[in-house]
């Protein structure tokens, strides 16, 4: 068992998934700093945040809950990364990587779901 949110591997890949988000969305235009260069870094950071919350809970049905929440902020973030490179603000290759490495984390939250809720 896990003594801090900070030691959950999906924690520490959300939050390496935000920070990487964070620093392919400094090249932005300017014009999007209130849209979504700011709606791309929230969704993304609100992955880890909702893993987080949902390690502070102590029901699992609020767990389950908030490991959802995760899952759409991970879905939200994946159309912002789209929209990005459709548009011509980031690459095909890190948008890519970074939709590959969302599904897996995607997956990995399904299994602790699928875990708790047995």
């Amino acid at each position: 068992m896990y003594t801090s949110f900070k030691e959950m591997p999906i924690w520490k890949e959300a939050m390496e998934i935000a920070e990487e988000i964070f620093r392919l969305s400094e090249s932005f235009p300017k014009k999007e700093d209130y849209g979504l260069t700011s709606q791309l870094r929230r969704s993304a950071l609100s992955i880890s945040a909702n893993i987080a919350e949902a390690y502070g809970r102590n029901h699992t049905a609020e767990k389950v809950n908030f490991y959802y929440y995760a899952r759409g902020s991970i879905t939200e973030t994946q159309s912002h990364l789209e929209y990005g490179r459709r548009v011509g603000y980031l690459l095909a290759d890190p948008v890519s990587s970074l939709d590959r490495r969302l599904t897996g984390l995607y997956n990995d939250l399904n299994k602790v779901i699928v875990t708790l809720k047995s």
